[in-house]
């Protein structure tokens, strides 16, 4: 019998599905994920069931849906299900399970099924713990100095990155994930799990990649009709878009650059985990995934951010690279099946020839069975927002003024018209309508009434204060003070 392949989960956060060159995009330079590409398949229909952080990253870890996991919101302070985790099922199947960056489960040092946690939690200093790149960034003599640029971490601000290159959280992490490779255990196959935080702001990369991009041209975001008045928006877009957004075509081409330059040095940096498999004779026995937790609509209809439905924000990168003549994957390959995060679990054991547990929702991307429709969710009661899709059409909901969007995405993938009033798309906007009433629970049945949404009375919006800049960090030396009015102690 062959050996059981190694398996590389690579994971980013805040990187929409049309930000690579294999996907079609014009500007943004990521060779060594076209080249995975190239190696494997690429699932251009691939989507975030709630596409924000915790939410999203629970669904991985678990394979299960936000409505089994307990979490359509972000809640940074409860525990996983009790399920085996996909870390603890290649465990049970004698693998050594490795977590090297962002994992954002609560409480931050579980290991929710891996063998050792190299952790990176972007500065949630406020929890107790102090992460192992802070306490790196020490060691450097560079104490609490992760937020010195002074960008948001969840603004659209820019600057170069600080401190020296090899204090660089994309530089640290790829480097522990080098350093974990070289120190498996040679008896056991393994499970990597290696997980960027970036491009997610802070917009603070190395400067030789904002130099890189400074004689490229950048896309414009694009705008559709539907999205032209800011007024006549849903009242959920209304507010949930910073005044501190940028605005000025001149800073909206800088914010991009910079996300673009965070994503051109992941890849680079990829490069070097890539080449360290190679070299210790492990890349052909090994199954690569790429993907993120969500994307970022960077502009794109005036919004930013992640947690919407649009494309830009839901729609996620998902490559697959399968051992060495592997059939089930093969290679130059695109599928253009619907695709979810709940589906990545039972893919991953599937190709590794374990076992699936049978809590699992998902689907082997893999297999032959196909999903006929992906429901997403995002929010409660006022700030909440739905998703129905079936491949093609794509039917997004606000509850808040009773609001419907419809979209043939075959025909206009960046969604520039809204064909809900369209008399000719009545019966596809019936269709998913009723789709989603049948998925709504939790509080949501009140949206609907004889299999019709009526939704929630329509708001007025009114601007209120930013007072935290979007989540600003400050220094972090000393620990800051958290709840407990205790400062936060290494643990």
């Amino acid at each position: 019998m062959p050996s059981p392949p190694h398996v590389l989960v690579i994971c980013c956060d805040h990187w929409p599905g049309e930000l690579l060159g294999c996907a079609g995009h014009a500007n943004v330079l990521t060779p060594t994920l076209d080249q995975l590409a190239r190696n494997g398949r690429r699932y251009p229909r691939a989507y975030s069931e709630c596409p924000i952080c915790i939410p999203a990253r629970r669904t991985l870890m678990t394979g299960l849906s936000p409505r089994s996991h307990g979490d359509r919101v972000y809640r940074d302070q409860v525990l996983l299900p009790e399920v085996t985790t996909l870390p603890q099922a290649f465990r049970n199947a004698g693998y050594q399970a490795t977590a090297v960056g962002k994992l954002h489960v609560w409480p931050q040092r579980a290991r929710i099924g891996f063998d050792e946690v190299i952790l990176h939690e972007e500065g949630r200093m406020q929890f107790g713990v102090m992460d192992d790149y802070e306490l790196f960034l020490a060691e450097q003599g560079h104490p609490g100095e992760m937020f010195g640029h002074g960008m948001g971490n969840n603004e659209y601000h820019h600057r170069a990155w600080h401190l020296p290159e090899a204090c660089h959280v994309t530089t640290w992490t790829t480097r522990q994930m080098c350093r974990a490779i070289q120190r498996r255990d040679p008896t056991r196959p393994g499970f990597w799990y290696l997980s960027y935080c970036h491009p997610h702001p802070p917009l603070a990369p190395l400067a030789a990649y904002l130099e890189l991009y400074r004689d490229r041209p950048i896309d414009a975001p694009y705008h559709g009709a539907w999205s032209s008045d800011r007024a006549a928006l849903p009242w959920l877009l209304q507010a949930s878009q910073p005044e501190a957004h940028p605005a000025r075509d001149l800073d909206i081409a800088a914010a991009r650059r910079a996300f673009y330059a965070l994503c051109t040095q992941i890849d680079h940096q990829l490069r070097l985990v890539l080449g360290t498999l190679r070299e210790e004779g492990l890349l052909d026995q090994t199954i690569i995934a790429f993907t993120s937790d969500h994307g970022d609509l960077l502009g794109n209809h005036g919004l930013w951010g992640k947690s919407r439905f649009y494309e830009g924000s839901a729609q996620v990168p998902l490559l697959l690279v399968g051992p060495a003549g592997d059939p089930r994957v093969g290679h130059h390959e695109v599928d253009p099946r619907l695709a979810a995060w709940v589906d990545l679990m039972p893919t991953l054991l599937d190709l590794a020839g374990l076992p699936v547990p049978d809590h699992c929702e998902g689907l082997s991307l893999v297999g032959e069975p196909r999903r006929e429709l992906l429901y997403g969710e995002h929010g409660e009661g006022p700030r909440a927002t739905r998703m129905v899709h079936d491949g093609r059409w794509k039917l997004i909901y606000y509850p808040v003024g009773n609001r419907r969007q419809l979209f043939d995405l075959d025909s206009d993938p960046r969604e520039l018209l809204d064909r809900s009033s369209d008399p000719a798309c009545a019966q596809r906007l019936a269709t998913l309508e009723l789709a989603l009433v049948a998925q709504l629970y939790g509080g949501d049945e009140a949206w609907a009434a004889d299999g019709r949404l009526i939704g929630l009375p329509d708001r007025a919006f009114t601007a209120g204060p930013n007072r935290t800049l979007s989540g600003q960090r400050g220094l972090h030396q000393p620990p800051p003070i958290g709840p407990s009015g205790q400062r936060a102690a290494p643990k």
